[in-house]
Order: C-alpha cells, then structure tokens, then sequence
C-alpha cells in the first residue's frame, strides 16, 4: 500500500502497540518529572500538524502522513527521554509497516518523527515542517501534571500560566498564527521566551518551509 487512507491511520491510533507504547512513554516522563506527552498530546499533535497541511492547500497524502508522524513522535520516550526523537522513528517503524504502510510513506513518517527536536533539525519535507510547528504549539495548562511544581519548576509553571492557546493557519495570508492568552500573575511573559524562544524560532523555519511565516501572539500582543 503507497497511500495511507484515514482508515489505515485510525487502524494505526487503534493498534494495541500504539497504545501500549504511549502510555509507557507518558509513565516514563512522568517519573522523571516532564509535563503530559500521553494520548491528549499526541492527538493535538497529529490534529494540528493535518490542519496545517490541509489548510495550506498540500495533497491529502501528505495530509495523512503528517497526521500519522504526529501521532507517533513522542512514542519511543519509553526507552529514554534523551534521543526519543530517534528511538519513536524506529518504534514507529514497527507498527507502520504492520498497518500497511509502503516503504517510501514510512521513510517520511520515520524521518519527520526523527527531525521533530530542536537539536540538530533538519526540515526536508512538509511532513516534518508541519509536525515541529505543531508539536511546539501544544502550550496549556492541562498538561501540568502536579499544581505544586509551579512554583519552583519553570516549565511547569510556564505551561501552567497559559490559560488559552490557539493555533490558526490563515490560507489567504500564508501565515501560521499561535495566540497564548497567559496569566502573568502566574508567570511572566518574558518567563516563556526563557525557555522556549529556541522553540518558536524552530516554528518560523518550519513555516518558511511550507511558504508561510510565523506569528506569535501572547495576550493579544505580537510577539513575532
């Protein structure tokens, strides 16, 4: 099989590997103290990243690959937090080829998952483009697991301050828009781009990528 249709990527959300191997990896990062990388995030992230693609007017194919890389690329955080992007590429492999997927369609999949951290990134398609900006988009509260972190740990207490966040591809612009509504009695604006301006210039070469720009805004003020 060459192209994935959406029954083979729900067969791929369904296949009891999946499943196992994402809640391994959300325990994982739970007890090393991450925020939530579970099933909610990995459908934000296969969501968004085929809302990207669709919006922007790029074949359903790659539509359904970004999609199918979104929601495996935190998969592998089971075996080690470091190196995950590498290790989610080979898990997925696995359950990729099991579910039908053809070798080139697995190749792109593999290689978005493999490219999707800021370290050493290299963007060469729009499957990879579309799953970093969604990835570093899926900034919110609800992913804080333990309330009394906030008040020592930056990354809890950043995600935790985001009260709104909304991610919206204007077709017409070409322009890829993140609005954040943040309480800054919780945390500070400048708190988030301490930690996470790496993340957002990775956004903005990822959308360049797919021929839009980048914008940012937090509290209804453009940031980037």
């Amino acid at each position: 099989m060459n192209v994935p249709d959406s029954k083979v990527l729900q067969q791929v959300m369904d296949d009891p590997r999946t499943a196992v191997y994402i809640d391994m990896a959300d325990r994982h990062l739970e007890q090393i103290g991450y925020t939530e990388h579970g099933r909610r995030h990995a459908l934000f992230v296969s969501q968004r990243s085929g809302y990207i693609l669709e919006r922007l007017g790029f074949p359903e194919k790659s539509v359904l690959l970004a999609s199918t890389a979104g929601y495996l690329h935190d998969i592998g955080n089971f075996i080690g937090r470091a190196s995950h992007n590498v290790f989610s590429a080979f898990v997925a492999k696995e359950i990729l080829e099991h579910n039908g997927f053809g070798i080139e369609d697995t190749a792109v999949v593999m290689g978005a998952i493999g490219n999707h951290e800021e370290d050493n990134v290299e963007i060469t398609n729009v499957v990879t483009a579309a799953i970093i900006i969604a990835d570093k988009a899926d900034v919110h509260r609800t992913r804080v697991r333990n309330r009394n972190f906030i008040s020592f740990d930056i990354h809890d207490r950043v995600n935790y301050a985001v009260t709104q966040s909304k991610l919206e591809v204007d077709s017409g612009k070409k322009e890829i828009v993140l609005g954040l509504e943040i309480d800054t009695e919780i945390s500070e604006v400048v708190e988030y781009f301490e930690i996470f301006l790496t993340r957002m210039l990775l956004c903005k070469k990822a959308a360049e990528y797919l021929g839009t720009k980048f914008s940012m805004f937090i509290n209804n003020v453009k940031l980037i």
